[in-house]
C-alpha cells in the first residue's frame, strides 16, 4: 500500500469578485437591527425613555380644569423639551456603541471584514433611527389626546411636533460623528458642556430685535414669558422651515460622518450635496422677512378685535372670539345664564357681549394685563379656559352686570356692589367657598384680599369678605330672592357695606364703612 501524498496541482479558488452590492446593503441592515438592540440594552436609554413616558403620562393625567380646553397650538409646543434627556441618553450611548472596538482592542480585526468602516458608520446611524421613530410616537400620542378631548381649541403644527423626534435623531448622528472625528470617552461630555455653555453665552447676546437668530439653534424648544395663547396665524413661527433646516443637519453630519470614515462614494457625495441643500433652504427659510403684515394683523386683533372675529348669539347676548376659540362659546354662554339667573331688575335680562381679546404689546405671548372695556355691557375673555379662568369670567359678567361696564373697577368699590358681584359670582356656584379661595389673589377666605378677573381685578375689604362668607353659610334660595328684591339698593354706589348687610340678613361686620384695610 502506497503511502505517498497526492499532490494538489490547482490553486484553490480565491474570490475575484466583491460582494454583490444587494448583499452589502443586508449586511449593514443586519449590523444596524444588532446595534439597536444593543442600545435597547444600555440602562440610560431604557431609564430616560421611561421617564420620559411617565412625564408625558403625568402631565395627561393632570386634573387641571384648563387642560380640559388645551390651545393645541401651545401643546405642539409643550412636545418639544420633554424628549431632550432621552435625546442626551441616545447621543451618550450611540456614541460609546460606536467607540465598542476600539475600546476593546478589535478595530485591526474589522480588517478582514468585507465591510468598510464607512458602512459600519451608516449602520450606527441606521440604529438611531428607531428611537428617534419612538419618539415620534410618543409625541404624536401626546398630541393625539389633546386634541381629541372636546374641549381642544385649534390646530398645531407639523413642524413644531417634528422638533422633537429630530432632537433624538440629531443627538444620536452627533454621537456617531465625534466618534469618528475623536475617539475619546471623554469627548461626549466634554460636547455637552460646551454647548449648555455656549447656549446660555448667544442667549444672552441676541438682541431682542433679532431673535431670528436663535432658530439656528436645533432645539428650538418651547419657551414662554407667561403670556396667554394668541391665534395660530399670529405666532409667526417659521416652524416648518426649522423642521427642513433641523432634517437637512442630520442628514449633513450623518454624510459627514460617511465620508471621515472613508465613504466618498458617488452617492454619499451627492447625499451630501442634496443634505446641504436642504439645510441652507431651511436657515433661508427662517430669515425674517416683511413683517409689516404679520405686524399689522397682531395689532387689530389686539386693538380692533371685532374686525377679524365671528359672533354668534344666545339667550340675547352675543358671544364673539378668535375663529379657533368657537367650540368654547356655549361654555361662555353657561356662565353668563348662571350669573344672571342671581341678579334683579334689567340686569336679569341684560343683552351682554362677550369680546375676546388678546395682549400683543411687545410680541405675542407676553405677560401683560387688558385693560377694562369701557363699552357698556362688553364683557372681557382672554384664550385660556377651564380652571381658575371660568370664575373669573364670572366676576367680569357679574361686574358688567352690577356696574355697567368693566371700567367701574377702576376705582375701589368702597360699597355694596362689591358685595353684590360675589354674591352674583359664588350664589349659584357648586362649590362657592373653594372658588371664592380660588378666586382671590391671595387664596384666602378671610380678611381683604384682590379677586381676579380678565382685566382689572376687584379689591374687597375685611368686612366685604366677611359679609360674603355669612351670605354663603346662609340658604342660597333666601339669599338670591333678597338680592333680587333689594337690587337697585344693591347695586348703588351709595349704599354702604353696612346697608348691604342689613338688606341681605347677615350681621353687620365692625368697621363695615372702612374701605380698605
Amino acid at each position: 500500500m502506497s503511502t505517498t501524498t497526492p499532490t494538489i496541482t490547482e490553486p484553490a479558488a480565491t474570490p475575484t469578485e466583491p460582494p454583490h452590492e444587494g448583499h452589502r446593503t443586508k449586511a449593514v441592515l443586519a449590523l444596524a437591527r444588532f446595534e439597536t438592540r444593543e442600545l435597547l440594552q444600555q440602562i440610560p436609554v431604557l431609564f430616560f425613555f421611561a421617564l420620559y413616558v411617565v412625564l408625558i403620562a403625568l402631565r395627561l393625567m393632570s386634573k387641571d380644569g384648563m387642560d380640559d380646553f388645551p390651545v393645541l397650538n401651545t401643546v405642539d409646543r409643550r412636545t418639544q423639551a420633554t424628549p431632550l434627556l432621552f435625546a442626551l441618553a441616545v447621543f451618550i450611548c450611540v456614541n460609546a456603541a460606536a467607540l465598542r472596538s476600539r475600546k476593546h482592542g478589535t478595530v485591526q480585526q474589522f480588517g478582514v471584514l468585507t465591510m468598510e468602516p464607512w458602512r459600519r458608520t451608516l449602520a450606527h446611524v441606521l440604529s438611531v433611527i428607531p428611537y428617534a421613530g419612538l419618539t415620534a410616537l410618543a409625541v404624536a400620542a401626546e398630541y393625539t389626546r389633546e386634541a381629541l378631548k372636546p374641549g381642544a381649541i385649534g390646530h398645531g403644527s407639523f413642524g413644531e411636533l417634528a422638533v422633537g423626534p429630530l432632537s433624538v435623531l440629531l443627538a444620536g448622528i452627533t454621537g456617531v460623528l465625534l466618534a469618528r472625528l475623536l475617539p475619546s470617552s471623554f469627548v461626549p461630555i466634554l460636547f455637552v458642556i460646551a454647548v449648555y455653555v455656549l447656549g446660555i453665552l448667544v442667549s444672552g447676546l441676541i438682541d431682542v430685535r433679532q431673535e431670528w437668530v436663535a432658530w439656528i439653534d436645533p432645539i428650538q424648544f418651547f419657551s414662554s414669558s407667561g403670556g396667554d395663547p394668541v391665534p395660530s396665524d399670529l405666532l409667526g413661527r417659521p416652524a416648518g422651515w426649522h423642521a427642513l433646516y433641523v432634517t437637512g443637519l442630520c442628514a449633513v453630519l450623518a454624510c459627514v460622518a460617511l465620508l471621515v470614515a472613508g465613504g466618498r462614494t458617488r452617492a454619499v457625495k451627492a447625499a451630501t450635496a442634496l443634505a446641504l441643500a436642504a439645510t441652507a433652504a431651511g436657515v433661508i427659510g427662517q430669515l425674517p422677512g416683511d413683517t409689516s403684515a404679520l405686524d399689522a394683523a397682531r395689532k387689530t386683533a389686539s386693538d380692533s378685535p371685532e374686525k377679524v372675529q365671528s359672533c354668534t348669539t344666545h339667550d340675547g347676548s352675543t358671544y364673539c372670539s378668535f375663529p379657533e376659540w368657537n367650540v368654547v362659546r356655549d361654555d361662555w354662554a353657561e356662565v353668563v345664564d348662571r350669573v344672571r339667573s342671581g341678579a334683579g331688575g334689567t340686569a336679569a335680562e341684560a343683552r351682554l357681549t362677550v369680546r375676546q381679546r388678546i395682549y400683543t404689546d411687545g410680541g405675542v405671548e407676553t405677560d401683560g394685563a387688558l385693560d377694562p372695556s369701557t363699552t357698556p355691557g362688553e364683557v372681557t375673555v382672554g384664550t385660556r379656559w377651564g380652571g381658575n379662568r371660568v370664575p373669573e369670567f364670572a366676576v367680569a359678567v357679574a361686574t358688567v352686570l352690577v356696574g355697567g361696564s368693566e371700567d367701574v373697577t377702576t376705582e375701589p368699590m368702597c360699597d355694596a356692589r362689591a358685595v353684590t358681584i360675589m354674591w352674583l359670582v359664588l350664589g349659584q356656584d357648586p362649590t362657592p367657598t373653594a372658588t371664592f379661595r380660588n378666586v382671590r389673589l391671595d387664596d384666602s377666605t378671610t380678611g381683604s384680599g384682590v379677586v381676579l378677573a380678565p382685566t382689572n381685578g376687584l379689591s374687597l375689604s375685611g368686612p366685604q369678605t366677611t359679609v360674603i362668607r355669612e351670605l354663603l353659610d346662609r340658604p342660597r334660595a333666601e339669599t338670591t330672592a333678597r338680592v333680587k328684591a333689594h337690587w337697585t339698593e344693591l347695586t348703588s354706589a351709595r349704599t354702604t357695606t353696612a346697608q348691604a348687610a342689613k338688606l341681605l340678613g347677615v350681621e353687620v361686620p365692625k368697621e363695615a364703612d372702612q374701605c380698605g384695610e
